[in-house]
């Protein structure tokens, strides 16, 4: 997914910034307050100086424009979850209907960057939760997932991101997160397995202390 910037809540984007700084989750980082468009210039001009200390040719017309445009990836495509002003639209009613049972989004695409060698993370998100006083438009918890996605990232920290922020959202402690993905600074380099997959997972309310209930969220998970 792409970034719908008509599609965004920065009220509630810095209301999760906050939350999450309280829960000792939130992603070490400070808004310093620069404009995309100065953020893009820096990056460019810090790149260029990367390229040219690796000795490539930045007159070559295949390379002059790489420092703009890996910047402009950065800010507009990649790590656009580091703004609170993204945070995406949450549309959520009122439970009428009194829905008491799992809601569960499977197979969620995580496509994220690891903060240790900025390599890609790639992988899927299990998202549940027991409605109580709310329910949420299912493709806002692929939104909320996506979110947290879209900054540099360890795979621990982002689930616990996507738990709090919905229970923020929800009202409820009911909620299970579950991400298993690769890790291409473990595929691509260092020990090379091209095997491996992480599996991380954040339990809340009944999900943690209830035996059947966490038992049908990992079985439903499973199929």
């Amino acid at each position: 997914m792409s970034l719908d910037r008509s599609k965004v809540n920065p009220e509630l984007g810095m209301e999760i910034f906050e939350y999450l700084k309280s829960e000792g989750v939130e992603t070490p980082r400070r808004l310093n307050g620069l404009s995309e468009d100065e953020k893009i210039a820096r990056i460019s001009t810090s790149f260029r100086d990367i390229m040219d200390t690796l000795g490539l040719n930045l007159e070559d017309d295949s390379l002059s424009g790489t420092p703009e445009r890996l910047a402009k990836m950065y800010i507009q495509e990649t790590y656009w979850g580091l703004s609170p002003k993204y945070f995406p639209k949450i549309t959520a009613v009122e439970n009428k209907m009194n829905y008491d049972e799992m809601v569960l989004e499977k197979n969620i695409i995580v496509q994220s960057t690891c903060e240790h060698h900025f390599a890609t993370i790639d992988g899927y998100a299990h998202v549940a939760y027991i409605p109580h006083q709310k329910v949420l438009g299912l493709s806002k918890l692929n939104r909320v997932v996506e979110y947290f996605a879209r900054r540099p990232q360890i795979q621990e920290r982002l689930t616990e991101q996507v738990y709090y922020a919905l229970k923020y959202i929800l009202e409820t402690p009911d909620i299970a997160v579950m991400i298993k993905a690769k890790h291409y600074c473990v595929k691509s380099r260092g020990v090379e397995d091209i095997n491996s997959e992480t599996i991380t997972s954040k339990l809340g309310g009944c999900f943690k202390d209830d035996a059947a209930t966490r038992h049908e969220f990992l079985s439903l998970v499973r199929v």
